[in-house]
């Protein structure tokens, strides 16, 4: 796979507050990456210089292998965004708040009947925002993301404050646009999310990406204490070493079917953003 998007050494201050310090990644074309870390991490000042609405301190972002320093729309890449402030017109019904965007980007208006269908709002076009659920409005602002069939897809917490339900149909929309060839950029602090979808993470705390990598492996990596949890099914849970010294004790419980569920310690990204930095992905800073 190609690179699609490359940060060099991007650094960013607001006055005298350094809020993204020395970032340097590349993302694979038709890949899903998260980038991880509580509110105030600096998340979206980087979302917003990689699509070019914010102009780095230093530092260059590559996108399909053309360099730019310069603030504004690149030309070279099509992209999608579903940010935090949805940005959906009130008064305007589904139907025309897409029309609208449509209409911007030279989209055909069939387009639009399409992406409603996709996102489950067929029977709200007609319906004004401002009498949608909090749910509808995500999937609203996701079919407009998606609008114009992206090469790369821009999702700042996209699932932040939805039921189960809601949440689940985003991750499905999600993957299909990963299926179409499309690559997703996923800012997040809910860790379950990002290992279920990414291939990919960044753990970016106070500007600074602390760890890189895929999900399990980074877990892995992380994996000091190497045991097992057993518990049996007469109740008593034992702990023992991840290794072969627990292998005939393992077998013997399995021959007598005594064992009700067996787990390894390895943490997950929330536990090893924790030691890395002191502090879980929910926290404000």
């Amino acid at each position: 796979m190609n690179n699609i998007i490359e940060l060099r050494r991007i650094t960013h201050k607001y006055r005298e507050k350094e809020v993204l310090k020395d970032i340097s990644f590349q993302i694979q074309s038709g890949e899903i990456v998260g980038l991880l870390g509580p509110s105030g991490a600096g998340k979206t000042t980087l979302v917003k210089i990689m699509t070019g609405q914010l102009k780095p301190t230093s530092g260059t972002v590559i996108r399909k292998g053309e360099s730019s320093d310069k603030q504004g729309d690149p030309a070279n890449i099509r992209m999608g965004m579903m940010m935090d402030e949805l940005g959906l017109y009130d008064r305007l019904s589904c139907y025309d708040n897409l029309k609208l965007f449509a209409r911007i980007h030279e989209i055909p208006e069939a387009r639009i009947h399409q992406v409603l269908e996709q996102v489950g709002l067929s029977d709200a076009e007609k319906r004004p925002v401002a009498k949608l659920s909090k749910g509808m409005k995500g999937r609203l602002a996701l079919a407009r993301a998606v609008l114009n069939e992206p090469e790369i897809l821009f999702l700042d917490e996209p699932t932040s404050g939805l039921d189960p339900v809601t949440t689940r149909l985003i991750h499905q929309l999600i993957l299909q646009e990963q299926k179409r060839g499309a690559t997703i950029f996923l800012t997040t602090h809910n860790m379950w999310e990002a290992e279920t979808l990414c291939q990919n993470v960044a753990l970016l705390n106070e500007g600074v990406i602390v760890e890189y990598g895929e999900p399990k492996e980074i877990c892995r990596r992380y994996n000091h204490q190497k045991k097992l949890h057993i518990r049996l099914f007469d109740g008593r849970v034992l702990e023992m070493g991840n290794d072969s010294s627990a292998a005939e004790v393992v077998k013997d419980y399995l021959e007598k079917e005594m064992i009700e569920t067996i787990h390894s310690t390895e943490p997950n990204l929330e536990t090893v953003f924790v030691e890395l930095t002191g502090r879980g992905l929910e926290e404000q800073e």
